[in-house]
């Protein structure tokens, strides 16, 4: 089977891995610290908090942001659920923009006319959370400059989008948005087994987010209320949670960063070969903007008879080929449905779930094998 997305392990990764397995520390030592400073030199960030996965990373970002009951969090619906569940962890609601049918990201016009509803019945968003579908950037400019006008904090769920750039700068700088969060799951540009991480340019978002991705508990002196006891003393000044990674997956983190700009020019590559060995198939290849460089984490096409997807994705599975379909609209999933009081719209959304299917794409995927999934799709398409 050749699968729509695997890691790649080296034996530096393994080297790393066996080294803290023989060292004093596997949780709670010096290769997680080690870890969040590359991110950060890596992403211009001033800060990067690791975390057990991007969904802990989304969660304490909105609680740091203050977000609970009575807030308003809006996302795009094409997305992992997780992008949505974090405002509803916190108490809030959630409500969705519809996506912008070239890029398949938030759509900025859609936005601003929401914002300008919203605004005159007095439902304005405290959190927008932008995705960076399938690694292409989100027009992050304009969506910050909607929020000096409406006064709204940005998360960047940039899970899909580590090794990209947008204005040539890269993804993860906070420049337009107060929190930015990686994945580290397998399938992701890097990987730490399962991971996270959350980057703001704020010490005191930082500070919050540090103390609830440890159960609200700090050992440091400068932010505790009264004298330490001792080396022993401890205090927790808020409820918090255990998403701490482990000295294990810092290491592994490490060792594939190093490699993360390899990795998604490689990735780069396979794109560039699919939309050429593509252009005469009946399909749409993905649009890519002007002033972004996508880190490539899915290859999605579009059929242009979205009816004849479901026989396309048998033959293509039955043939040996792990294509997917990224993703269904988080506004129709039954959990969602019963939280509003009528169905929702959203029709850019919808008609993208109804056509796209990713193809496989990572660094190992071979020529021969990249060769095989496109005439395999030619000759289901036909």
């Amino acid at each position: 089977m050749i699968p729509y997305g695997r890691q790649q392990i080296s034996q530096e990764d393994i080297d790393a891995v066996v080294e803290v397995l023989s060292s004093d520390f596997l949780t709670q030592g010096p290769k997680v610290p080690e870890f969040e400073q590359a991110l950060s030199t890596y992403s211009g960030a001033r800060y990067a908090l690791a975390t057990n996965s991007a969904t802990s990373a989304l969660h304490i970002a909105c609680c740091s942001l203050e977000v609970g009951k009575g807030d308003i969090v809006w996302t795009s619906p094409i997305t992992f659920v997780a992008s949505a569940n974090c405002a509803l962890y916190c108490g809030a609601s959630v409500d969705f923009v519809d996506i912008d049918p070239s890029t398949y990201n938030m759509c900025p016009e859609a936005l601003r006319v929401k914002l300008e509803q919203a605004s005159s019945q007095a439902k304005l968003p405290k959190v927008v959370v932008v995705i960076h579908m399938c690694g292409q950037p989100c027009d992050m400019k304009a969506i910050w400059l909607l929020s000096k006008q409406y006064n709204f904090k940005i998360i960047e769920d940039a899970s899909h989008a580590i090794g990209g750039k947008y204005q040539n700068q890269p993804i993860g700088n906070c420049k337009y948005s107060d929190i930015t969060v990686f994945s580290f799951h397998p399938v992701k540009i890097i990987t730490t087994g399962e991971g996270g991480a959350a980057l703001t340019n704020s010490p005191v978002l930082a500070d919050k987010m540090r103390l609830l991705r440890s159960h609200g508990v700090t050992r440091d002196p400068m932010l505790m209320d009264t004298p330490p006891h001792g080396d022993w003393y401890y205090q927790q000044h808020s409820l918090g949670f255990n998403y701490r990674i482990t000295e294990l997956q810092g290491a592994l983190g490490l060792s594939q960063l190093r490699r993360v700009d390899e990795w998604v020019q490689k990735r780069t590559q396979i794109a560039t070969r699919y939309t050429e060995l593509l252009k005469d198939a009946s399909i749409i290849t993905p649009f890519q903007s002007g002033e972004s460089d996508s880190s490539w984490h899915l290859y999605v096409i579009q059929l242009k008879k979205p009816s004849a997807r479901a026989m396309v994705y048998e033959k293509l599975k039955n043939a040996g080929i792990g294509v997917n379909v990224h993703y269904i609209p988080v506004h129709t999933q039954p959990y969602y449905k019963k939280l509003f009081s009528k169905q929702i719209q959203l029709p850019n959304a919808e008609a993208y779930y109804s056509a796209a299917l990713s193809l496989p794409l990572y660094p190992g995927l071979t020529e021969m094998e990249q060769l095989f999934v496109v005439n395999q799709l030619k000759e289901a398409l036909q």
